[in-house]
């Protein structure tokens, strides 16, 4: 039985191997097919993307933006660990920054009191807006995804609602630019001096806390445990004395709370106010990151690299004649060969098992009765 774990396990080592590796050829593979359709040479791009890329400049950017993407891919993460479909991240972040923005224009108090207070604030709003979905999911059955679905488009209508002129927004840049009121100086989040190529937003330290603390929530505590149980079976985890809905409105809530830091680097380390212009999407981004490291806090951080790296890099190559919806087409691509590369492998790899473990209790069975004949 040891020898037997032992080859399973070598086996699973070989297959997590496998399977992003086969992703990766066949996303080059398409893509460079894609790029060939265009009329255009892909080794000459991906030189350039490679090169583009490796610049100093570039890779501040890439980590500023994989800052942000790592947070969204970790809320997102946190619902689909629980079979929860958490498609409302993107109102929840925007929601949580506007509201964190009001607050911090109007604070006068110190930066050590101020810009906790803010992300506090951001983690609360994005938590109460999720907790909604949740409830109404306990209690009435409604799937979190109409429910977050609907709750993206009321966030953002409040948003444009209360952004207005005269009520909590003011005219910017002659006119062209609607925000709330501008951070004070000292609520500004500190920042890494990178020289040349710019400054990295210190917030990348508040998202690798939230990395170990996820990792460690969900695959060390009781709490993770009974979080993982019932998202693989509800039957089972409340067989075992868990309470499901609990479970469900808690990971709806944790979830909502770390969407709320999503638009902090944004607002604390760039753009210090909330405006017509704040980035949106960053929610449906998180949940091609999530799917592309496989809702691991490490593969999540490679995953929120590699997108930063693509954005960074394919918007170069539009200055270089290439067509601007390469972006669209090797992130479309990338997803759905990784999610096929894991399932092809995960597939294979239960099937592999299931035979090892038939010859093995086959061997077993038949080892009696070899004695038997032997003794007689």
């Amino acid at each position: 039985m040891k020898k037997l774990t032992s080859r399973i396990d070598k086996e699973r080592l070989l297959l997590g191997i496998a399977a992003p590796l086969l992703a990766v050829v066949a996303a080059l593979v398409v893509t460079t097919l894609v790029i060939l359709a265009t009329g255009k040479n892909p080794f000459d791009a991906f030189s350039d993307m490679v090169t583009y890329g490796s610049a100093s400049d570039s890779q501040v950017y890439i980590l500023n933006k994989a800052t942000t993407y790592y947070l969204a891919g970790v809320a997102v993460a946190i619902g689909f660990r629980m079979n929860l479909f958490n498609i409302g991240v993107d109102g929840q972040y925007r929601l949580a920054a506007f509201v964190a923005a009001v607050l911090g224009g109007a604070l006068s108090a110190p930066g050590w009191i101020a810009v906790p207070l803010i992300i506090l604030c951001a983690m609360a709003t994005g938590a109460l807006w999720a907790a909604v979905a949740g409830v109404l999911k306990v209690t009435r059955g409604v799937s979190e995804v109409i429910a977050t679905i609907m709750l993206n488009s009321i966030a953002t209508a409040i948003i444009a609602y209360l952004l207005q002129p005269g009520k909590l927004g003011e005219l910017q840049q002659g006119g062209t630019l609607v925000s709330t009121k501008p951070l004070p100086t000292s609520s500004y989040f500190f920042t890494i001096d990178a020289g040349p190529a710019g400054e990295l937003w210190g917030f990348i330290v508040v998202a690798a806390i939230v990395g170990v603390a996820y990792w460690f929530l969900l695959g060390r505590t009781r709490f993770g445990f009974d979080l993982r149980t019932v998202g693989q079976s509800e039957s089972a985890a409340a067989a075992s004395g868990v309470s499901v809905k609990k479970m469900i409105a808690t990971s709806m809530v944790i979830s909502g709370a770390v969407a709320g830091l999503i638009g902090m680097p944004t607002l604390l380390n760039d753009s210090h106010q909330f405006s017509n212009d704040f980035p949106a999407g960053i929610g449906f981004t998180g949940i091609a990151i999530a799917l592309l490291g496989r809702n691991h806090p490490i593969g999540i951080a490679l995953g929120a690299l590699l997108w930063g790296f693509l954005e960074r890099t394919t918007n170069h190559l539009e200055f270089q004649g290439y067509d601007k919806e390469i972006l669209g087409v090797i992130q479309g691509v990338i997803v759905l060969c990784v999610v096929i590369a894991y399932e092809v492998v995960r597939r294979y790899g239960l099937k592999r098992q299931q035979q090892r473990v038939g010859a093995e209790l086959a061997a077993q069975a038949l080892a009696p009765q070899t004695k038997q004949e032997v003794a007689g």
